[in-house]
């Protein structure tokens, strides 16, 4: 397991205590797996499509990381397609199925709660003549596959919907959702990059056509991700080139991360259960804990279908970015949101789609653990923050309002 550093020099040189809780922005990279990548970053740096024995020996070990990959989903290594990120994966299999199926129709079905490259995608369709239903969520921001069916017609060709929430860290009725597509011959398309890796993941079970999963989501290194595509779904190149990847992405591969995703694969299929049993005492601790100690704290997401290192909340009359600052000042990092929105600055979709008001929203946090994190880190955490809060209130007019309203 990958071990952080433990604290870092503060104001006048005083060790700090250093607390990383943004662990769904990325993993750090697992010992084994930078190990595994080592000889591609240096004497062995054939390119796979050569005939000679250096290409020979790159593409054997793209093509033993894909049987890895495969393997912790369930699939066929056939239907692994390497991409260099969780967003190119959801560009690749929004774009490709939709245009690979546009002579059956032009319509596709998303959640209202979908990453930004999903949302981002159909837009980017919609300029092609496509049109787009977007199926809203419950409170806890969780689809109902009656929704989905609901939204289909005669013209759609594809549905989108997310495996887990980065946000909110709830996990969707993925398998229900397939039920509902399958008999009408809908391509159905699920980005699991925040649940990969987290929780048991069977594509046949599940009867998705697509789904998407990057390798830093699990110990693995940034720049490397993966779609699977069921055998025998149509879809259409993101990038044209040649003939790598089986002619659907064109580029020389990035062996070095294609391995090192490869070995974080194998290895969160061995050690997943006893992450998962480490992590559930301490995220269940912070539900508990956060809102005993800070009035006004709106657990977010599913308390029981929910990714087991994941926590989120709103906390009112406070504003997400400066709780993110004043944290790091104490050595915690944590996050407001996915990384691609992040520095926004504005309201989360999700949350908004959710139903929680504009003021509320901006008031999120999100806390994502590893196997590393331990009941000191929580301890930290429960013990700087609640000041934090205390302390940022006092210079809100919102709060001073409530107050005022509340009768204190």
């Amino acid at each position: 397991m990958p071990v952080l550093p433990r604290g870092h020099l503060g104001k006048q040189g005083e060790v700090m205590k250093k607390v990383y809780l943004d662990h769904i922005a990325a993993t750090p990279l697992h010992p084994e797996a930078l190990e595994a990548m080592r000889p591609y970053l240096g004497e062995a740096f054939g390119n796979p499509q050569s005939l000679h024995s250096a290409g020979r020996e790159a593409l054997e070990a793209v093509e033993s990381a894909r049987e890895d990959v495969a393997g912790l989903i369930g699939a066929a290594s056939s239907e692994i397609y390497f991409t260099s990120s969780g967003a190119e994966a959801n560009n690749f299999a929004v774009k490709g199925l939709a245009l690979g199926q546009q002579a059956r129709g032009k319509h596709v079905v998303v959640s209202a709660v979908e990453h930004s490259s999903v949302l981002n995608s159909v837009k980017a369709l919609e300029k092609q003549g496509f049109s787009s239903t977007l199926v809203p969520v419950d409170r806890f921001g969780k689809i109902d596959p009656a929704e989905v069916e609901k939204a289909l017609t005669k013209e759609t060709v594809l549905v989108s919907v997310m495996t887990a929430n980065s946000e909110v860290g709830t996990i969707e009725p993925v398998a229900a959702i397939a039920a509902v597509c399958r008999p009408r011959g809908v391509l159905f398309h699920s980005d699991a990059v925040a649940a990969a890796g987290s929780v048991p993941l069977d594509v046949k079970a599940l009867g998705v056509d697509s789904l998407s999963l990057a390798g830093d989501q699990f110990y693995g290194p940034k720049g490397s991700a993966a779609l699977f595509v069921r055998k025998g779904a149509r879809i259409l190149p993101l990038i044209d080139g040649g003939i790598q990847e089986g002619g659907r992405r064109g580029g020389t591969e990035n062996v070095a991360g294609i391995v090192g995703m490869g070995r974080a694969a194998r290895l969160a299929r061995v050690e997943m259960e006893a992450r998962t049993a480490a992590l559930r005492p301490l995220r269940d601790r912070l539900f508990e804990e956060l809102p005993r100690r800070i009035e006004n704290v709106v657990v977010t997401g599913s308390r029981t279908d929910r990714l087991p290192h994941h926590a989120s909340f709103c906390v009112e009359f406070v504003e997400g970015e400066a709780m993110l600052l004043s944290l790091d000042m104490k050595g915690v990092a944590a996050s407001s949101g996915s990384a691609c929105t992040s520095k926004a600055l504005k309201a989360s979709h999700v949350l908004l789609a959710m139903g929680l008001d504009h003021a509320t929203a901006q008031g999120s946090l999100v806390f994502s653990l590893i196997g590393t994190t331990t009941d000191e880190d929580v301890d930290y955490l429960l013990e700087v923050f609640p000041p934090i809060v205390e302390r940022l209130r006092l210079m809100s007019p919102l709060y001073t309002q409530f107050l005022k309203e509340r009768g204190s």
